[in-house]
């Protein structure tokens, strides 16, 4: 039963760094607005919201009650919020990268952890986590389009 607990307190974790990570993405994009990079931008907050949909999914499905908000990790994206409106887009997106990279780095972690069912830990190695890892470089190169725009 313990690992069973476990299991559910980690797949919960990640679902509540994605749901962080969808909020975050839409406080960006309220700065971002609808330029060229808010439409990436839309399609990485949609990629969270399809993963956190399908760590609910696993939640429910190995017995236990999916998490509804973000705890610790809303702070996260208010941060985001408030820099959002002092700071440049280069800077956001950076914010935005530290958050997918810390993203890759629980979904690894996950992977090392026993108590994970099969079924978790095969969504994590051929979904999520390579879908995060995507969206680091997508993040880098809009960064680097950021900086070059700033510079012309």
């Amino acid at each position: 039963m313990e690992n069973k607990e476990h299991a559910i307190e980690r797949l919960n974790s990640l679902l509540r760094g994605e749901l962080s990570a969808v909020e975050t993405y839409q406080q960006a994009l309220k700065r971002i607005g609808e330029d060229a990079d808010g439409v990436q931008l839309r399609q990485l907050h949609h990629d969270h919201i399809e993963a956190a949909n399908m760590l609910r999914t696993h939640v429910h499905q190995y017995g236990g009650e999916p998490e509804h908000g973000s705890g610790a990790w809303g702070l996260f994206a208010q941060a985001i919020e408030r820099t959002a409106s002092l700071i440049g887009n280069t800077a956001a997106m950076k914010a935005l990268r530290a958050g997918e990279e810390r993203g890759v780095k629980d979904y690894e972690r996950a992977l090392q952890e026993l108590d994970i069912p099969p079924e978790s830990q095969l969504l994590i190695r051929s979904d999520l986590l390579p879908r995060t890892r995507t969206h680091v470089h997508v993040l880098e190169r809009l960064m680097t389009e950021c900086e070059n725009a700033a510079r012309t």
